[in-house]
């Protein structure tokens, strides 16, 4: 099946895990890697002016006296990365961590084989290109520039973490769009996730639903266009 792009469209956004990113190697590389080297990292950053910003997030988000106490710091932020929190504080700390491994070559980024193509068909087309992760908008750069099909940065136009909004609230995507420069209905967006399209949706943004190998199976995805591959949008 091939899907063509409606002629208003200027701009695509994109989820990462489970849309250009297999979901397995978010879980079972970044976060295994994150939790392996996250009492390392507090033993010798917990002091620096980001990290305590990090934790203060934390500790904001927990409701609770969370403590620098390095024990019961790893053992709360690793309780947070089992549950797959999406906790901007989480978020911003473990792309601090991430970046050491991706500077020392431990950690490479998986992308699907279409994904660097396909940002490189939209670029040609004149299209802007748009990252909404929950993951940090650092965590998201580094990922995009160390994959095994090379630096994919120089495609992308923006990057948007949770500091924009929940990535289920339609407000999360009309700021999106204000800041990318266009109108809600000129974006499309895609997704494994339906709470997240029904929200950007709402805004007035279209939207696909990706259907990649080791995605959950979706509520109400009859309700929305599928792809399995960005092969199949002209």
């Amino acid at each position: 099946m091939t899907i063509t792009l409606a002629n208003e469209v200027r701009a695509v956004l994109l989820d990462i895990e489970g849309t250009t990113t297999p979901i397995a190697f978010v879980h079972e590389v970044l976060f295994s890697y994150a939790r392996t080297h996250l009492r390392e990292f507090l033993e010798k950053h917990l002091q620096d002016h980001d990290v305590q910003s990090d934790v203060e997030l934390l500790r904001a988000e927990a409701g609770t006296n969370l403590t620098d106490n390095l024990e019961a710091l790893t053992k709360h932020i690793n309780s947070l990365i089992d549950l797959d929190r999406k906790s901007t504080g989480l978020k911003s700390l473990q792309g601090k961590i991430w970046q050491q491994g991706y500077a020392d070559g431990s950690l490479q980024a998986q992308v699907f084989a279409d994904v660097a193509a396909a940002l490189a068909r939209w670029r040609v087309a004149g299209l802007s290109i748009n990252i909404f992760s929950s993951g940090s908008v650092l965590a998201q750069q580094l990922l995009f520039g160390h994959t095994e099909a090379g630096d994919l940065t120089p495609f992308i136009n923006n990057y948007f973490d949770t500091s924009v909004g929940r990535k289920g609230e339609a407000g999360s995507y009309r700021r999106i769009a204000e800041t990318i420069g266009v109108e809600a209905n000129e974006v499309l967006f895609i997704s494994d996730v339906v709470t997240e399209l029904a929200a950007a949706r709402e805004a007035g943004m279209g939207t696909l639903l990706s259907l990649r190998p080791g995605n959950q199976p979706q509520q109400s995805a009859e309700q929305y266009e599928t792809i399995r591959s960005f092969d199949e949008i002209e």
